[in-house]
């Protein structure tokens, strides 16, 4: 048996850790992985308070493989992010929409006992995702989630590169989302609070800067034909929707919870749309680390030790909105 160490939320609303036992032998296309890496986000805030191992951007060394395993090798680095399984038969999974499969096992659900804070998991061959090389295991890790979820927004829609992008908040999933969008060929505006952030927007390629903090009335050179809003407290409706091109489409990227309440004649009278997205399926998700490492699209992380005393004190930094950008924790 593999002795795994791992992180897991308590009633307590911390995390503790833990050590639980992995089979020697895998069934089916099961693979031990070996962390390396693992990425912290947001999502993970909601779960501390659960007897779950906590984690969904996880990057590792693949240690042993299933009878049923047939792409990987022992060696090969990979990564897995919030989905791990779907039944593979349903209209999604056929059509390469699986992360809405009826059926699907992914993070924080009853269905799912693995998690990326911590020495070992076993995942399924299927939705581990191989890390292109001259991509480091620490720049792969908050791409397992946060890279995907922006992406998926920019590929899965038909983004076009005439179009305007706007992005609202520069956080974790925010300059992620600027450097994909520029890269691609996009006019990027993005909106953040105060001007504090503006020269850091800049630099990840942004065009535009917009602070919204204040202000009854938002100009821009060009109106935004999409919108990734990637806060997670609820909009000024009244200030972005005039800012947004007839036929615009907004996506509400972060976890928040209650209801998103936006005026409605300003969406019927300019036919704008608001549509849900998860994270990215397996194929764009591919795509996506593809993609980051061709145009050198990395996060800007801070790098914690994959300790009990690592893994709380990063908890508590995110908490307390006290990371730059993305948190990363580091195998010993």
């Amino acid at each position: 048996m593999v002795q795994a160490t791992v992180f897991k939320g308590s009633k307590a609303n911390i995390a503790v850790k833990d050590t639980i036992e992995l089979p020697d032998t895998l069934t089916g296309d099961k693979v031990l992985v070996k962390i390396t890496y693992s990425g912290l986000c947001g999502t993970d805030l909601h779960y501390t308070n659960q007897d779950i191992i906590l984690g969904h951007e996880g990057v590792g060394v693949v240690e042993a493989l299933g009878p049923d395993a047939k792409w990987l090798k022992k060696g090969d680095r990979v990564g897995f992010g919030y989905e791990h399984d779907s039944c593979g038969h349903c209209h999604e999974c056929l059509t390469g929409h699986e992360t809405y499969c009826p059926e699907r096992a992914t993070y924080g659900g009853d269905k799912v006992d693995q998690g990326s804070l911590a020495s070992h998991a076993v995942v399924r061959e299927a939705f581990l995702h191989p890390i292109p090389e001259g991509m480091t295991d620490e720049e792969a890790a908050p791409l397992q989630c946060a890279g995907a979820t922006v992406f998926a927004v920019l590929q899965e829609y038909d983004t076009q590169p005439t179009e305007t992008i706007g992005i609202m908040g520069l956080g974790g999933l925010g300059h992620l989302a600027i450097q994909f969008a520029a890269k691609m060929g996009n006019r990027v505006v993005v909106l953040s609070g105060t001007e504090r952030k503006r020269e850091e927007a800049m630099r990840l390629g942004a065009h535009e800067f917009i602070a919204t903090k204040g202000k009854s009335e938002l100009k821009v050179s060009t109106p935004i034909n999409r919108l990734l809003v990637t806060t997670s407290a609820q909009p000024n409706w009244h200030q972005l929707l005039p800012i947004l091109a007839p036929g615009a489409s907004i996506y509400p990227l972060s976890v928040a919870f209650g209801n998103l309440e936006i005026p409605y004649l300003p969406l019927v009278f300019n036919g704008i749309a608001v549509q849900g997205s998860l994270v990215a399926s397996r194929n764009i998700h591919r795509e996506m680390l593809a993609f980051a490492a061709l145009h050198k699209i990395k996060p800007t992380n801070e790098v914690f030790p994959l300790t009990e005393e690592g893994v709380k004190e990063a908890i508590s930094r995110l908490e307390r909105g006290d990371i730059h950008l993305r948190a990363v924790l580091k195998a010993p």
